[in-house]
């Protein structure tokens, strides 16, 4: 069946992500199975051979995310998926991949931690996504999907800022969104990618390309630490994404993100109906944090409300926001527990 010319389709959002990816141009793709995510490889071997493309399942993490750095550095569109501890053998090579400025997209459909932990939904890696996460100094930028659509969407997106700025882009979602059905609208594949000077396609005929993230000599290092600094200065004032509701007649704020939000905002709606002027902030870059943003909602209400899967992780950015001039109130579910929108909304009740 084409489905070029299908309006929508029924997927999960690990088949959303993929089929994103492939609409964008993706063309390489390795990975290792994992729950929650063991659909997404999966769906590759299928979906990848017949648009042309690469899919190797890897022995190991390791080597999946290797193997992207080698694709990439050769002009390829390519990805990889994991989950959590997946996610975490990974570092070492996303942290090549921004040393050596080269594009990279890694889903990450998080599960409960730390350690092994279980296989239900968490939002447990905000930190490992957000702060880095390998070593050095050096950023991702994240994007938070709350929807089966969102999660086609971002992935999609995340393709062109990969490559805009020659950096790592992960999507962070978990594994609610990796395995529910919605519909989903598709977007018509790119057909003309931009041109990338820079990749290793042989240097018959022109200067040879230089790839690297080893600087031995004192202070060059240095200088490329502080061009890096400047490009995500630049990602941070033109990449920050975030969405509002109910926040024009509020004086309780809620944040939010991801999957919980979508939660979050069933209980807003539920709160208004019993006059509660209460409104949702859903940040959908976790970097770039929409810090300025949140702080001119932040300013409208007396409370601020954060609501995660996990311990308190966004919490942290919240309290940025905020500047110390609110009271901020947390509710989590650390290790695979789901609330209810009416869990939620007696929260609200309390604060």
């Amino acid at each position: 069946m084409d489905k070029k010319r299908i309006k929508k389709v029924l997927l999960n959002g690990c088949e959303a992500s993929a089929e994103g990816a492939i609409a964008a141009g993706c063309r390489f793709y390795a990975g290792y199975p994992i729950t929650p995510q063991n659909r997404f490889p999966e769906y590759m071997s299928i979906r990848m051979p017949q648009v042309g493309g690469v899919f190797i399942q890897a022995e190991s993490e390791v080597s999946a995310i290797n193997m992207v750095f080698g694709a990439s550095a050769c002009g390829i569109r390519a990805m990889t998926s994991s989950s959590s501890p997946g996610i975490s053998l990974k570092q070492e090579g996303i942290s090549y991949l921004a040393g050596c400025e080269l594009p990279g997209v890694i889903v990450n459909m998080n599960r409960g931690g730390p350690g092994l932990g279980d296989v239900t939904p968490s939002q447990s890696d905000y930190f490992q996504a957000t702060r880095g996460g390998g070593h050095g100094d050096y950023r991702t930028i994240v994007l938070a999907p709350w929807s089966v659509q969102e999660m086609y969407d971002l992935t999609y997106l995340s393709f062109d800022l990969s490559d805009k700025y020659r950096n790592p882009v992960l999507i962070l979602a978990d594994g609610i969104i990796g395995l529910t059905y919605e519909p989903v609208k598709l977007k018509k594949r790119k057909k003309k990618l931009p041109t990338k000077k820079w990749a290793l396609t042989g240097c018959r005929g022109r200067k040879p390309n230089s790839i690297k993230s080893l600087f031995l000599t004192p202070g060059v290092l240095e200088t490329h630490n502080w061009k890096l600094a400047r490009k995500y200065e630049r990602i941070e004032k033109g990449e920050t994404r975030y969405e509002t509701y109910f926040c024009d007649n509020m004086n309780f704020l809620v944040v939010s993100f991801g999957t919980c939000a979508r939660i979050v905002k069933e209980a807003v709606e539920l709160a208004r109906k019993e006059k509660i002027k209460v409104g949702l902030f859903r940040p959908i870059t976790l970097w770039p944090f929409p810090y300025e943003e949140l702080s001119r909602y932040i300013e409208k209400v007396e409370k601020v409300f954060v609501v995660e899967l996990n311990l308190g992780q966004m919490l942290d950015d919240v309290k940025i926001a905020t500047k110390g001039k609110k009271r901020i109130f947390f509710y989590g579910r650390p290790g695979g527990g789901i609330p209810t929108p009416l869990e939620i909304l007696k929260e609200i009740k309390k604060r």
